[in-house]
């Protein structure tokens, strides 16, 4: 018992690295947003990252354990991360972080939904309920109308869809690669596409003294917050590390107030306890904790 409460803490310790870097990261990336797009945030982030990687890999002599045989994979994998990303990046520059943070909690729903066509996972009654639960709790942060959609909402909700995509393409490059290989075919080939992107009107800004120390903030908090996450998951259980990863939302609904005056919506923090809901319903599942589940896992 005592080395499993050792686990655990060291797993919420990972989990308010993670928390204090993905918080990091969306207030550097609506600061650096004054004066970049999100194709020269997404191009100077990728840099950063990449000088980091293969500083890494070169100290660690790991240059062996990057892999080359499935460069096509990791280009599906890599675009639909810089489309989420890019949208994610958008949309903390229009909306409240809070339902910015709220909306991106949908990623693992939409896997839910989507690993049936794309990996042929099997859709169970839980599943379904927790899907369906995921849908009212999207409904009740949105709050589509007339009124209230926009364009940030739109692209919060659809940076979840990416970030689920890439979820599901990350499982199958796990099977086969490190990662160190997929950080480095990450960060080198989302730097490809950022000058592509930024770069097609033939104008790519140059970040200033104000905008440098944030893009420098984006490029680090980016790794972190996906090493953190890496490392808690490795120690704990997705039943722990998620209901800590949760705490990202008060986080930055209180930081949101503090920095840039946004109200506390009650409406998105009920709508992101529903979604919260649904996704530990598909994690009891995963786990087998549930008795549809068990049920089934003995029948075979």
């Amino acid at each position: 018992m005592a080395e499993q409460d050792a686990q655990i803490g060291k797993a919420a310790l990972w989990m308010v690295g993670a928390i204090v870097s993905f918080s990091s990261m969306a207030i550097a990336g609506r600061e650096a947003g004054l004066t970049l797009d999100t194709f020269e945030i997404m191009t100077y982030r990728s840099l950063v990252g990449l000088v980091i990687v293969v500083a890494i890999l070169t100290l660690s002599q790991s240059w062996h354990k990057v892999r080359r045989d499935r460069l096509g994979l990791h280009l599906i994998r890599n675009a639909a991360h810089f489309t989420g990303q890019n949208l994610w990046f958008f949309a903390v520059t229009l909306i409240p972080l809070a339902q910015v943070f709220a909306l991106e909690f949908t990623s693992p729903l939409w896997v839910l939904i989507l690993s049936p066509l794309l990996l042929g996972e099997r859709m169970t009654r839980p599943k379904v309920l927790a899907a369906t639960l995921g849908f009212i709790g999207i409904l009740i942060v949105a709050r589509p109308s007339p009124e209230t959609l926009n364009a940030g909402i739109v692209t919060a909700a659809g940076s979840a869809i990416f970030f689920a995509l890439t979820i599901i393409f990350t499982k199958r490059l796990t099977r086969h690669e490190g990662i160190a290989s997929i950080l480095l075919w990450l960060t080198l080939m989302q730097l490809v596409m950022g000058v592509a992107m930024a770069g097609w009107d033939g104008d790519i800004a140059l970040p200033d003294a104000a905008t440098s120390p944030w893009l420098l903030v984006i490029g680090c908090a980016g790794l972190a917050a996906h090493f953190c996450m890496t490392n808690a998951l490795s120690v704990a259980p997705a039943t722990v590390v998620v209901p800590v990863d949760f705490a990202r939302l008060p986080t930055i609904a209180i930081l949101g107030m503090i920095l840039y005056g946004e109200a506390l919506d009650l409406w998105i923090l009920l709508g992101a306890c529903v979604i919260f809901a649904a996704n530990y319903i598909n994690i009891l599942d995963a786990a087998g904790r549930l008795s549809g589940a068990n049920g089934a896992k003995k029948s075979h």
